[in-house]
């Protein structure tokens, strides 16, 4: 669970004042310190909502409060609802819903403090923890202590309730052989139906520990309630927090069913938004409940122990020990450690070991050393693929030349073992750019022509099944220059990939001045383009083509030709 702030339990009959804590911001690119350096890719533009799609969130002043709020009937049916409030950061707040002609549900602790936007911004309200309740109309809140400006953010449903646990629910590729199996996956579009758009394109690190979490949210659910809990979970984290997704990599219900939750591809390194500080070098995995005071169900504890055999083991890191992280400055005052500290956490961390928070709750957090051993008893004897840093800039002219190592993890080398080297578009599907074959050492080497702007990876897709990290090369365009003519003076180029556009600029030779003296734009059809220059007077000129970087390609330079007019 994405949360800050001091112990609460569900149900109890008196407030009292919680620790002070700290609120952890979720940096995009906070953590990047680990075991190795993670490479990212840069966002897109926001991703467009599909057309006549509007997210079931509202909300409902409240105003200041001291003590209890009586009944309150929220403008509509809703599932979900959280709390915001502008002061004191550390009040307990506590809430309980009901349905029309229902009874009330248990007391859950509604102001434990969750993340930040992706963007970090500015300090403002404080939000708390969403809770999920299923239908309910109406809200009774309580407090520790006065808060100021309480209001209260709803989910409604959004997607019909059916059958979930004997329906066919798509399941997330590809399969990879890694640790003991793939365990089954269902894949994002089960909950999110085109319904749930990111608002970027996703993020890429590395993956040196997992998170586990908690959702804070009411138990008992049904199966066919889950994928409208995920839904709802979504549209608070984007649409009420800002958040640019669904918080978590991975989420699993009471039943043992693992969810696809942020969207990146689930044998990726997508950088989700569930331990600040520590995001571009985790992945998250959260149950679906509240685990204050009960452990979660066999089934799903099961299922966590699998998907973590699994996700580590493809990433090639061990589920074993611990990993020592260097904290961020940016984010340390959101953890209990100092500015650029060398911290050892667990490799299969609660979210409470890194942060200050009391996810996963007490009792699931009391599981996790018992956990641990079954998952490195999963896991087996995994291998890891490295690919060695390329260039980070490159033309589209010039191949690049790609190497690395597969071994176990134990040190053996994996001889005669295929590895596919791809590009990964940011969501999209990746390309394979060559096939080669680890030698005895198990080290392989390859050279690829990268037309664009690429994330690169080595694949080992056979048993044991292994990934790299992510190696980003920036690509700008090959761009030739030529002088036709010198009076007047007119020169003409090609451009590959093609561009919309050029600019040749013309500077005086051995001038101290070093902006152009002129600069012409001129189209580009078919990769090539042509242009008449006007030269102030006689001289000795040098001349420079370009183009404007854009999503696909870095910006582009000619050679620079000298000519005397």
């Amino acid at each position: 669970m994405p949360s800050r702030g001091g112990r609460t339990r569900l149900g109890e009959p008196t407030l009292q004042e919680p620790r002070a804590a700290r609120v952890t911001r979720r940096a995009v690119l906070g953590g990047f310190a680990g075991a190795a350096a993670a490479s990212v890719l840069h966002a897109s533009p926001s991703v467009a909502a599909p057309l006549g799609y509007e997210p079931s969130v509202f909300s409902l002043a409240v105003g200041a409060l001291a003590g209890g709020s009586g009944e309150l009937t929220a403008p509509r049916r809703f599932e979900l609802v959280g709390v915001e409030w502008s002061s004191p950061p550390h009040v307990r707040i506590e809430l309980r819903t009901r349905a029309r002609g229902g009874a009330w549900s248990r007391w859950a602790s509604a102001s434990t403090l969750g993340h930040e936007p992706d963007q970090p911004a500015a300090r403002g309200a404080l939000f708390g923890e969403a809770i999920w309740c299923g239908d309910a109309e109406y809200v009774e809140l309580r407090t520790s202590r006065p808060v100021r400006a309480v209001r209260l953010h709803f989910v409604s449903h959004r997607v019909p309730r059916g059958d979930a646990a004997a329906a066919a629910l798509p399941l997330a590729q590809p399969v990879l052989d890694a640790g003991p199996g793939q365990p089954p996956i269902i894949a994002r579009t089960a909950w999110a139906m085109g319904q749930a758009p990111p608002a970027m394109a996703p993020y890429y690190g590395a993956i040196e520990l997992a998170f586990v979490h908690h959702t804070q949210s009411l138990n008992g659910y049904s199966p066919g309630e889950v994928p409208a809990a995920l839904l709802a979970i979504f549209d608070y984290h984007r649409y009420v927090r800002g958040f640019w997704d669904i918080a978590y990599n991975f989420m699993i219900d009471d039943f043992g069913r693992i969810w696809e939750a942020r969207a990146g591809g689930i044998d990726r390194a997508v950088i989700g938004a569930h331990a600040g500080d520590y995001n571009a070098i985790s992945t998250g995995v959260a149950v679906l409940g509240s685990f204050i005071d009960i452990v979660p169900p066999p089934a799903a504890l099961d299922a966590l122990e699998r998907l973590l055999a699994w996700k580590m083991s493809l990433h090639g890191v061990p589920t074993h020990g611990r990993v020592t992280v260097v904290v961020d400055p940016a984010g340390a005052f959101y953890t209990p450690f100092a500015p650029g500290a060398h911290v050892s956490l667990p490799r299969v961390a609660g979210h409470r070991d890194g942060d200050s928070t009391d996810c996963p709750g007490d009792a699931f957090y009391a599981r996790l050393p018992a956990l641990r051993p079954r998952i490195t008893a999963l896991a087996g004897s995994p291998a890891k693929l490295t690919l060695d840093p390329p260039p980070t800039t490159a033309s589209a002219a010039v191949p690049v030349m790609l190497s690395g190592r597969l071994a176990r993890l134990a040190g053996a080398p994996l001889a005669g073992a295929p590895i596919e080297l791809q590009s990964l578009p940011s969501g999209g599907t990746e390309s394979t750019l060559a096939r080669v074959t680890t030698a005895a050492d198990g080290f392989w080497s390859a050279t690829v022509e990268l037309i664009h702007s690429a994330s690169l990876r080595a694949l080992h897709r056979l048993p044991p099944a292994t990934v790299s990290v992510l190696a980003e090369v920036s690509v700008a365009p090959a761009i030739t220059l030529t002088v036709d003519s010198l009076a007047p003076l007119e020169v003409s180029g090609t451009i590959s990939p093609s561009k919309r556009a050029a600019t040749v600029d013309l500077y005086a030779l051995g001038s101290p001045r070093r902006a152009p003296l002129t600069s012409q734009r001129t189209p580009v059809v078919q990769g090539r383009f042509a242009a008449r220059i006007a030269t102030p007077r006689a001289g000795t000129y040098r001349l420079v083509a370009r183009t404007a970087g854009d999503p696909l390609n870095a910006v582009g330079h000619s050679p620079a030709v000298v000519v005397t007019v």
